[in-house]
C-alpha cells in the first residue's frame, strides 16, 4: 500500500521512544500538528515508554506504569502511530520510507529517531542460549523468564546500563558478577575515588565485582546454554545468565543505506538545525544523531532538546530560533539504590582548577567538587548522597556565595548554612532535561499565575523528565509566592488548612479523639461533614494514636474509626507484598532470640508455606501470608511470647545491637541490654514516619547508629546519643546530641527527643529531614531537649511515660476480638475462599510470588513524582 504526499504536507518520524515522543509533543505545542500529517513508524509492539525507569519493573512497576504515551494526545492531533512497523528503506529521491508491513509513506520532511542499539563485545560464545542484552522492555521480559531456572547471572558492563541490570538481577535472586573492563566502575561519570565509594556500597549489597578485566569468551555446555565465562586475567566465572551492556551504538543504518552521511564512528550527521548535513528535507535526533560538535548523546535530555530544536526548525519560528551546539551531561541516578551523580567538568579538565573532596568510606559517601582559579563552581561528582545536586547543578559556571567546602560537608559535620534554590541566579538552569531556567519558572508564577508544582511542570515542563529537580521547583514556587506577597497555603491537604503541628497542638489542647469530630470542626469549610481524604485521615489517625492515653482515645488502630483512617498496611497489621500477599515482622527486641522462639518461627513458617528471611534490622521476617492466614500465625506467634514488631506502621521498627562486652573484647558496655530496655519501651510509639534506632558497644559502631533516627554508642564513661540520623534513599549522618549519658539521662532525652519530634514534625517527615528544617536546626532541639528552653521537658517525659503504660501488642488484642477478626477475609461476601490470584512457585527451597508477566497498555503514564508533589498553594 502506497500513500504519497498530499496537499497537507507530511511529516513522518523514524522511531518512537522518549525523544520521538518529545518531538511530537514539541510539533503539537507549535500548532505543526494542525497544519501537518504526522506519521510515526515505531519499531516496538508498544509506543514510548520510559526507558531511564526501565528496571523499576523488576520493583514492582508494570509496562503500563512505564508508558509516556497518551492515547488522547495521539487521536487528538490526528497522529498516525504505527507501532510494531519499523521503516526498512528510505528512498530520498522519491521522498518516501517503506516500512516492514508494506506501507509505503511519501514524506515532505522525515525525521529520524532510530536511538541506539546494545554493544556485544565480539567474542566467541555471545550468541549462547543465556545471553542477553539490557534495552528494551522484551529484553527484560525474557531475562526475568530464563532467570527462573538460574542461579548466578554476570553482567558484562558496569556503566550506567551495566549496574542498573546488574541490579535487575540481584532483585531477582541470582547471585551477581559485575565485570568491567576499566579500572573503575562507571568510568564516564565518576573518578577513582567516586568509584571507590560506589565499589564499597554496592560489594557490601553481596555482588561481586571485577574491574581491570575483560570477557574473552562464552563458555556453553552441550545443550547451547551458557555455563561460565572466561575473563581476560585468566580467570574463569561459573554463571548461567550473561547481559552485555557494554555500550550502545547510534542505529544508523537507514540512513547508511540511503546514502546519508554518517560519522567515522557513527551516528547521522547534523547541522546544528538537527538537519542532515546530506539531506535539508531529513532530520536526526537522539541517540541516531552525530551533533554539529561532534559528539553523540547517550542521555534523554541533550535529545529532548535536540526534538525541540527540529520541531521549531520546522515551524520556522524566527521569534524562537533554536539551535543545537552541545549539551549538559550532568546525570543524576539511584544505582542498585545508591545515588550517583555528576555534573559540568566532573574530573577537572580545566586548566588550574581545584578539588574541594569530602569522603567518608565508611558510609559509603563521596563528594568533590571542580572549583576554578577564580572560585567558579566547573562541576563535581556525588556518591551516597545527591541531596544538593539541584543546587550545585544549576551553580556550575557561577561563583557560589558561600565557601566550597560548606557544599560538600554533610549536616552535623561542621557546615554553615546550606544554599538554596533561592540564592540561584535567574540564568541558572534547574530542569536540564528540558532546559528550564530558574528565571522561566519563577515567570511561570509571576506572569502566568501558576501556584502549584503541577501548574509549573505544565506550563514549563520543568521536572516533566528525569525528574530529579522537583523539589527545587517547590522550593522556587514557594519562594516566589511568598516574594510576591501571596500568601501560601501550608495546609495539610484539601480539607485541612492548618498543618501537621498545628493539628497535633489541637487534638491535645481539645482533647479531640475522633478525625471526624476534627474534621467538622476545624476543617476547611467545603470539607466539614465529608469523610476526609487519602492524606488527613492517616495523619489524624497516627496523631490520635501518639496522644490516645492523654486525651482519652483509644490506641488500638483497629478500634472503631480508627479502622477506617488506617493505610493498607496499618489496616491489617502487616505489610502488603507485591502479588496481594502480607508478611508478618515478630518483634525481637535487640536483635536477641532463645532457640526455642526461633523453633516457633521455623515451624510456623514451615507449616504455613512461608518465605523467611533476615531483615537489616536483625528480624525474621516471613513473607507470603494471605490475609485469612494472618490472625492464626499470630496466634501462635502470641502464643510463644511473640508481640507485633509494627513493620507496617509509622512507629518503632527497630532497635539493632553489637553483642557489646557481653561477648566482644572491645565492648565497653552491654548494647544488648540497652537495645532491648529501649525497644520495649517505645514499641508501639506511631509517629510522623518510621523510627530506627540502634545501640553499638563501642566507638567501632557495629550497629551503625550514626545512620538511625536516634542512635546510642557506648563510651567508657557511659552513652553517647546521637539524632536525626537516615539510611536509605538520602542518607544522613546522626548529631552528636549529648555525650557520657548515664542509663537514666540517656533514656529521659530519648523520651523527650522523640516526642519533641512526634509534636513538631510534618506529615511523613523523617527525623533527619525534620532536623534541618526545624528552625534553629539541631542548636534548638539541643536547646529544647537537654536544656528545656521551652520549659515542656516534664510535659513530654509525661506523654511518653502514659505511652509505656498504655501500650497493648496489637496482634494480641486482634485476635482475642471475634469481631475485629471478620475483617480479615479476601472476599466479605465469601469469607472461607482465598483469593485465587495470590499464587507461588518454588525457589531456592523456598518460594516466591507467581506474578504474571503483563502486556503494555496504551493509557496515559503518570510519572512517580506526581503521588509525592504537594501543592505550594491549594
Amino acid at each position: 500500500m502506497t500513500t504519497a504526499p498530499e496537499a497537507t504536507p507530511t511529516i513522518v518520524l523514524v522511531g518512537h521512544g522518549m525523544v520521538g515522543q518529545r518531538f511530537l509533543e514539541a510539533l503539537a505545542e507549535r500548532g505543526l500538528t494542525a497544519t501537518h500529517r504526522v506519521v510515526v513508524l515505531c519499531e516496538e509492539p508498544r509506543p514510548a515508554y520510559d526507558r531511564v525507569r526501565l528496571t523499576s519493573y523488576f520493583s514492582g512497576r508494570t509496562p503500563q506504569d512505564l508508558s509516556m504515551t497518551d492515547m488522547r494526545f495521539v487521536e487528538d492531533h490526528g497522529i498516525e502511530l504505527h507501532v510494531g512497523d519499523p521503516a526498512e528503506s528510505i528512498d530520498r529521491e522519491a521522498r518516501e520510507v517503506t516500512a516492514r508491513s508494506g506501507l509505503v509513506v511519501g514524506y515532505d520532511l522525515l525525521v529520524l529517531a532510530t536511538g541506539s542499539s546494545p554493544f556485544v563485545p565480539p567474542v566467541p560464545g555471545k550468541d549462547a542460549r543465556g545471553c542477553f542484552v539490557y534495552r528494551t522492555i522484551e529484553d527484560l521480559l525474557a531475562i526475568e523468564e530464563y532467570a527462573k531456572n538460574a542461579t548466578t547471572g554476570a553482567v558484562v558492563g558496569g556503566g550506567l546500563l551495566g549496574l542498573e541490570a546488574a541490579g535487575a538481577l540481584d532483585g531477582l535472586g541470582l547471585t551477581t558478577h559485575i565485570v568491567e573492563f576499566a579500572p573503575r566502575l562507571m568510568p564516564v561519570q565518576v573518578d577513582e575515588g567516586g568509584g571507590s565509594a560506589l565499589l564499597r556500597t554496592i560489594e557490601n549489597m553481596g555482588l561481586t565485582v571485577h574491574t581491570g578485566t575483560g570477557t574473552q569468551e562464552i563458555v556453553a555446555g552441550d545443550d547451547g546454554a551458557v555455563t561460565g565465562m572466561k575473563l581476560s586475567d585468566g580467570s574463569e566465572l561459573a554463571t548461567d545468565l550473561v547481559v552485555f551492556s557494554a555500550g550502545v551504538r547510534p542505529r544508523d543504518q537507514l540512513a547508511r543505506d540511503c546514502g546519508l552521511t554518517v560519522g567515522e564512528r557513527g551516528g547521522i550527521a547534523v547541522d546544528e538545525q538537527c538537519r542532515t548535513v546530506a539531506d535539508p528535507h531529513v532530520f536526526a535526533i537522539g541517540e541516531c544523531a552525530l551533533a554539529a560538535d561532534g559528539r553523540v548523546y547517550g542521555l534523554v535530555a541533550p535529545g529532548y532538546e535536540q526534538a525541540q530544536t527540529a520541531a521549531a526548525t520546522i515551524a520556522a519560528d524566527e521569534t524562537d530560533r533554536l539551535t543545537f551546539t552541545g549539551a549538559d551531561l550532568s546525570t543524576k541516578l539511584k544505582l542498585l539504590g545508591v545515588d550517583v551523580a555528576s555534573f559540568g567538568d566532573a574530573h577537572g579538565t580545566t586548566a588550574d582548577c581545584l578539588d574541594v573532596v569530602y569522603s567518608d568510606s565508611r558510609a559509603g559517601l563521596y563528594k568533590k567538587l571542580v572549583i576554578g582559579s577564580d572560585g567558579t563552581l566547573l562541576g563535581g561528582i556525588l556518591v551516597g548522597d545527591t541531596e544538593a545536586y539541584g543546587t550545585l547543578r544549576a551553580f556550575t559556571g557561577s561563583v557560589p556565595p558561600v565557601p566550597p567546602e560548606s557544599l560538600v560537608l554533610p549536616a552535623g559535620a561542621g557546615a554553615p548554612d546550606r544554599l538554596g534554590p533561592s540564592a540561584l541566579p535567574d540564568e541558572a538552569v534547574v530542569c536540564s532535561c528540558h532546559n528550564v531556567t530558574k528565571g522561566t519558572v519563577r515567570g511561570a508564577v509571576t506572569e502566568h499565575g501558576c501556584t502549584t508544582v503541577p501548574e509549573v511542570k505544565k506550563c514549563t515542563k520543568a521536572g516533566t523528565g528525569c525528574g530529579s529537580c522537583v523539589k527545587v521547583l517547590g522550593q522556587l514556587v514557594t519562594a516566589e509566592l511568598e516574594a510576591s506577597g501571596v500568601e501560601v497555603d501550608k495546609g495539610l491537604c484539601g480539607c485541612f488548612a492548618q498543618t501537621r503541628e498545628e493539628l497535633y497542638e489541637i487534638v491535645l489542647a481539645l482533647r479531640v479523639a475522633s478525625h471526624r469530630d476534627l474534621l467538622d470542626r476545624y476543617g476547611r469549610e467545603d470539607a466539614r461533614g465529608g469523610d476526609g481524604c487519602e492524606v488527613c485521615k492517616p495523619t489524624v489517625g497516627s496523631i490520635i494514636a501518639s496522644l490516645a492515653p492523654v486525651i482519652g482515645a483509644s490506641g488500638y488502630v483497629l478500634e472503631g474509626e480508627q479502622a477506617a483512617l488506617q493505610d493498607t498496611n496499618d489496616h491489617f497489621l502487616a505489610n502488603l507484598q507485591k502479588n496481594g500477599s502480607y508478611s508478618v515482622v515478630p518483634r525481637i527486641p535487640g536483635g536477641e532470640i532463645a532457640p526455642e522462639k526461633l523453633i516457633v518461627i521455623g515451624e510456623i513458617a514451615r507449616d504455613f508455606g512461608l518465605y523467611t528471611k533476615i531483615t537489616g534490622g536483625q528480624r525474621i521476617d516471613l513473607f507470603g501470608a494471605r490475609v485469612e492466614q494472618l490472625p492464626v500465625i499470630w496466634a501462635r506467634l502470641v502464643d510463644a511470647g511473640f508481640e507485633s514488631g509494627h513493620a507496617y506502621g509509622k512507629s518503632l521498627r527497630t532497635v539493632k545491637s553489637c553483642v557489646g562486652q557481653t561477648w566482644c573484647r572491645y565492648g565497653v558496655q552491654d548494647s544488648v541490654r540497652m537495645a532491648i530496655d529501649l525497644e520495649l519501651r517505645y514499641r508501639g510509639l506511631r509517629s510522623p514516619h518510621k523510627l530506627k534506632s540502634a545501640v553499638s558497644g563501642c566507638a567501632r559502631e557495629c550497629a551503625e547508629a550514626q545512620s538511625k533516627d536516634f542512635g546510642v554508642i557506648a563510651t567508657s564513661n557511659g552513652w553517647n546519643l546521637y539524632v536525626g540520623g537516615n539510611g536509605g534513599a538520602t542518607p544522613r549522618h546522626a548529631d552528636l546530641l549529648a555525650q557520657d549519658l548515664s542509663d537514666a539521662e540517656l533514656v529521659r532525652l530519648v523520651d523527650r527527643f522523640l516526642m519533641f519530634y512526634i509534636r513538631t514534625a510534618d506529615r511523613l517527615e523523617r527525623t533527619s529531614t525534620w532536623l534541618e528544617r526545624i528552625p534553629g536546626g539541631l542548636d534548638h532541639v539541643r536547646d529544647v531537649v537537654v536544656h528545656d528552653s521551652l520549659g515542656i521537658c516534664d510535659e513530654l517525659e509525661a506523654r511518653m511515660r502514659a505511652h509505656v503504660s498504655h501500650y497493648r501488642d496489637e496482634w494480641a488484642e486482634t485476635v482475642n476480638d471475634p469481631e475485629k477478626l471478620a475483617r480479615f477475609v479476601s472476599f466479605v461476601n465469601a469469607p472461607d475462599t482465598p483469593d485465587p490470584v495470590v499464587g507461588f512457585v518454588p525457589e531456592r527451597d523456598q518460594m516466591k510470588p507467581d506474578l504474571p508477566l503483563l502486556d503494555i497498555g496504551r493509557r496515559p503514564a503518570q510519572s512517580e513524582e506526581t503521588a509525592l508533589e504537594g501543592s505550594a498553594q491549594r
